[in-house]
C-alpha cells in the first residue's frame, strides 16, 4: 500500500524516489515532474486532514480544486534513484483560497521551492469557499496567525 506520507508540526512529508520516467535525456528530474510531486503533496496532506479528491467528489455538495498561480523557483536538480521528500504547508485559508508553501528537498536540501494558490470551485468551475468539513481538517495546520475565523 502506498504511503500517504506524514507530519511532522505542521508540515506534510512525504517520500518520493525518483524513476527513470521522471528524467530527461541527461539523468535529471524533467521540470514539469516537480509540478506532479507537488501535487502528490497538496493531495495527500488533504487525504490525512480531511478527505480525499474522490470524496470530495462524492460528497452532498461536490467540490474540485483549481490552481490559480503556482510560482516555482528551482534551486539544483535531482536524479535518477535520488530519495526527495515533498514538505507541504497549508498556510492559510482566505475565501475560496488556499495559500500553500512547498519545497522539493533532498536529505534536508532544498531543491525546489513553490508558493501555490489553490480555488475551491463548484463542478461548474465557478469559485466557493471550502465545506465546513474541510475547513475544520485543516485549520489545525494552518500558521497561527492565519488562522479562519
Amino acid at each position: 500500500m502506498p504511503t500517504a506520507g506524514r507530519f511532522e508540526g505542521r508540515d506534510h512529508l512525504l517520500p518520493i524516489r525518483v524513476y527513470y520516467e521522471d528524467t530527461d535525456f541527461t539523468g535529471l528530474v524533467y521540470h514539469a515532474n516537480y509540478v506532479r510531486y507537488l501535487e502528490r503533496g497538496r493531495s495527500d496532506f488533504l487525504r490525512l486532514t480531511t478527505m480525499g479528491h474522490a470524496a470530495l467528489l462524492d460528497a452532498a455538495e461536490p467540490m474540485a480544486f483549481v490552481l490559480a498561480e503556482l510560482n516555482l523557483k528551482y534551486l539544483k536538480p535531482a536524479r535518477i534513484d535520488d530519495a526527495l521528500l515533498v514538505r507541504t504547508a497549508y498556510d492559510a485559508i482566505k475565501g475560496p483560497r488556499l495559500l500553500i508553501s512547498q519545497t522539493v528537498e533532498r536529505y534536508g536540501e532544498v531543491l525546489c521551492r513553490a508558493h501555490v494558490t489553490a480555488v475551491c470551485i463548484h463542478l461548474d468551475g465557478r469559485p466557493r469557499r471550502p465545506t465546513k468539513a474541510l475547513l475544520e481538517g485543516v485549520k489545525p495546520w494552518l500558521a497561527q496567525d492565519t488562522r479562519t475565523d
